[in-house]
């Protein structure tokens, strides 16, 4: 939001009674804004732009001698001016090419080492004097566009004393006293004022910076009581509110007879220092009351709005229909949605309600009767018309913030009147004011609290009165009663309706730097460790200590990667209504998708390396769509989980033995320690299972219970993806792993050598290798049991022939005895009864 000094001087002098911003000392102010209202991103003083420049008087006007186009000039600066020629008269020659130079005009004139304006913020070009076809220039006389007023550059900006004053209207005045360009544009950061819709106007900061500095402030009249206006002549209209859920209120009025033409520069002026573009007069005055009161408005051509209509010209507001199309002022053409809010004639959409206005019926140089509409729109589904369309104005920025609909009546009837002033307008229906609420009853919020409810929480010791003059200042009715405080916000504090919040604007408004910084009072006993907490640091210990990189995703996902991660985002993803971007539509049900697409950028980036080849790792939440809260019916559950991804390059891949399925499992075993099993995954249906390949893929399971999904990724996520071949995942369930682990205890080791013996078994091609080794598992440990043996298995190795219906699957077997040395007989009579059990079970064959 930017605060134009000069604007709210306007506002509070020209249009109010309020206390003058601009008479602050501006570090001072920006100190106690930044403290008491918001960040401050930027200050920006613009008169130092037209530091130099001076109001000059053409006393002389001759036609160059040495070009048709030219003009020789002699303008008197009121000898201000040091070391710049002159003639015996004083004056100064300037040779100047705009068609519209005569003697007798004011001017604004550029001496030579001063900078043109307009340059200033690109290549800076400071002017000389210099000889334009044998008569020298001192300097030049400058166009709105040069300036950086405007756009137009068809002439040197003339200077009307009428405009500026007598004061100002004489040679040698600094131009920057001109049309409120010695001002200072204060940038206020967005985010901050989320809650305050009226601070979105420069009358809503002018008021909370007198009541930051102790003054009070009295809004324009015409902003607490609506100016009421004769019709003055006779338009037929029509106006609707069909969606009155959505439009709490719009109101609309015609006028007749307006002159469309260029801006007076004041305005053009205040426009260009808060860095928004002159259209035309009418245009320009409803951006103008939008910057001064947050309160968008918009503008039809009343004669195009009757072109479209079918009888009667009408302009109401509704939802779209299925497959409208509409071309907005910016010249795209969309396709509108179901849940959009239009304003239309009774044939077709004109205006996407809340953000743009319709090329159809915008108003031009043609235009001679208008109609203006000021509406209070539902501030989500603005957003989310916003979000869908890629539509971000300066209307959304107000509108999705919650603008009151009680302050519509009263800016709509003020810029009827300055168009009837300025455009010579005439008003030419009755108002059409629809609300969907009772405008009749009591709409303003009250709160009753005591001194001793807000000096207890902040901590100071006010007196009643004290904070009856705090709130007063910007504009709080407050009665009195004893220690309590009744109190009425003003209609355009939408944010005030519990005690807490009149505690948080008495702080603010007294200055948070003045209440002592006292340490509450608290217990000594220890807060207790957050186990969950504690046990995802493990993880992230464990992964970081084995070579593993710790990245964090957004949880929302476009619905792209879902698709390209093999997940229907309809049937597993809550959907956003109100995105934060058009890339971040859904609720992610897998942390996977998010991972997988990160693989790609980081190959890219180690391309060249000795060793590419690299291990993501992430804790994060997921939703999946039905998945609700035991206690909270209404609320989807967040399901915390732990993925990780391992892939390299083709040409890293070649170095490393066996497949990236045994590469992820590796860091999997060590964060179970070993406590996990494997069993081939067969229902890929699952958000968690989706991009998985079959037959390379496990269900694991600790203790019998089921954690989550471990595989090499399915050929058309990869291609998707644009991963390498040389790629495997997995992902877990925190919770469930942190329950279902087994503690480690401490056992004794024997004092005897163990003996290691290599056992393979030849099996169908259809028999996986964790049935095999879960059952050989079993089998030792019963055997072990009996004979006071400690037995672990380890795989070695996988082999089979092309188009074989067999394979070999190769285990390590080591045993140690805790009472003897193990003799080789003993080993192989227990390896023999093992096998001989799984060619029982499985048909395996000992080789």
């Amino acid at each position: 939001m930017k605060f134009s000094l000069k604007s709210a001087s306007i506002v509070s002098g020209k249009y109010g009674t309020g206390v003058d911003p601009a008479t602050y000392d501006v570090s001072e102010l920006v100190s106690r804004m930044g403290l008491q209202l918001g960040a401050i991103e930027d200050v920006k003083n613009i008169g130092e732009k037209y530091e130099g420049l001076l109001v000059v008087k053409v006393v002389e006007c001759d036609k160059h001698p040495n070009a048709d186009k030219l003009s020789v000039c002699l303008v008197d600066d009121g000898g201000v001016t040091q070391h710049v020629e002159r003639n015996n008269d004083g004056l100064i020659q300037v040779v100047c090419g705009a068609p519209n130079v005569r003697a007798g005009m004011l001017a604004a004139w550029i001496p030579p080492e001063a900078t043109v304006p307009s340059t200033l913020d690109t290549d800076p070009f400071v002017l000389e004097a210099r000889e334009l076809r044998g008569k020298v220039s001192n300097g030049m006389l400058a166009s709105s566009k040069e300036l950086g007023i405007s756009d137009d550059h068809e002439g040197i900006l003339e200077i009307n004393p009428a405009d500026v004053g007598d004061k100002f209207a004489k040679p040698g005045t600094a131009f920057k006293q001109l049309y409120g360009l010695d001002d200072v544009v204060i940038d206020c950061e967005n985010k901050m004022f989320t809650h305050r819709p009226d601070c979105f106007g420069t009358l809503g900061i002018a008021r909370e910076v007198a009541g930051i500095f102790g003054d009070s402030y009295s809004s324009p009249e015409w902003y607490k009581n609506a100016i009421m206006h004769e019709k003055e002549s006779e338009l037929k209209l029509n106006a609707q509110n069909n969606a009155p859920d959505l439009v709490p209120r719009f109101t609309v009025q015609a006028m007749s007879e307006v002159e469309v033409k260029d801006s007076p520069l004041w305005l053009k002026s205040f426009l260009s220092r808060v860095e928004s573009n002159s259209i035309n007069n009418i245009v320009d005055y409803t951006n103008f009351f939008m910057l001064e009161t947050a309160q968008p408005l918009h503008a039809f051509d009343y004669d195009k709005v009757a072109k479209l209509s079918a009888e009667v010209p009408t302009i109401q507001a509704r939802k779209a229909n299925k497959g409208e199309k509409i071309e907005l002022l910016n010249g795209k053409t969309i396709e509108l949605h179901e849940d959009d809010i239009v304003i239309a004639t009774d044939k077709k959409p004109i205006a996407l309600a809340g953000v743009m206005g319709g090329s159809e019926t915008e108003v031009d140089d043609t235009t001679k009767n208008i109609i203006i509409e000021c509406a209070n729109f539902d501030m989500y589904a603005v957003r989310r018309t916003s979000m869908r369309h890629g539509l971000f104005t300066d209307a959304v920025t107000r509108f999705n913030k919650g603008q009151s609909p009680l302050q519509n009546d009263k800016v709509l009837a003020k810029i009827l009147d300055e168009i009837k002033k300025q455009a010579g307008g005439k008003v030419a229906t009755d108002v059409f004011d629809i609300c969907s609420f009772d405008l009749s009853a009591d709409n303003l919020n009250h709160v009753e609290v005591s001194a001793d409810f807000i000096n207890s929480r902040l901590g100071t010791e006010l007196k009643p009165e004290e904070i009856k003059r705090l709130l007063e200042n910007v504009e709080f009715t407050i009665t009195l009663q004893g220690p309590t405080l009744q109190i009425t916000a003003p209609f355009w504090r939408m944010d005030i309706s519990i005690a807490e919040d009149i505690v948080e604007e008495v702080g603010r408004l007294y200055g948070y730097e003045k209440i002592p910084v006292i340490l509450p009072p608290s217990i000594s006993a220890p807060t207790p460790r957050n186990e969950l907490k504690d046990y995802k640091n493990k993880l992230r210990s464990t992964l970081s200590k084995l070579g593993a990189s710790e990245v964090l995703t957004y949880s929302f996902v476009h619905g792209d990667l879902l698709a390209k991660s093999n997940i229907d985002a309809d049937k597993w993803a809550y959907h956003l209504r109100n995105a934060l971007s058009p890339d971040l539509q859904y609720y992610r049900p897998a942390l996977i998708p998010s991972l997988l697409s990160k693989v790609h950028q980081n190959i890219k980036s180690l391309a060249g390396d000795a060793d590419n080849i690299f291990a993501l790792f992430e804790i994060g939440k997921v939703h999946v769509k039905g998945e609700m809260e035991k206690d909270e019916k209404e609320l989807p559950k967040q399901m915390r989980r732990l993925t990780l991804v391992v892939a390299a390059d083709d040409k890293s891949a070649k170095d490393l033995k066996g497949s990236p399925y045994y590469h992820a499992k590796k860091y999997l075993d060590a964060i179970t320690d070993n406590q996990a099993s494997y069993t081939l995954l067969e229902d890929f249906s699952f958000p968690i299972t989706a991009s998985y390949k079959k037959n390379r893929s496990a269900t694991v399971s600790v203790g019998g219970q089921a954690l989550g999904v471990i595989g090499e990724i399915n050929s058309k996520t990869a291609k998707l993806l644009k991963l390498p071949k040389y790629c495997a995942a997995f992902e877990v369930d925190i919770d469930l792993l942190s329950s279902s682990l087994v503690g480690t205890s401490y056992k004794q080791m024997s004092g005897f050598p163990s003996s290691k013996q290599d056992i393979t078994f030849e099996v169908a091609s259809d028999v996986n290798w964790s049935t095999l080794s879960s059952f050989i598992d079993a089998e030792l440990a019963v055997a072990a049991a009996e004979d006071s043996l400690d037995v672990s298995l380890s795989p070695l190795d996988i082999y089979s022939e092309e188009k074989s219906d067999k394979k070999r699957i190769s285990f390590r077997v080591e045993l140690v005895s805790k009472q003897k040395t193990l003799k080789t007989t003993e080993v192989n009579n227990l390896l023999d009864h093992v096998s001989k059990a799984a060619h029982e079970k499985l048909k395996a064959v000992r080789i």
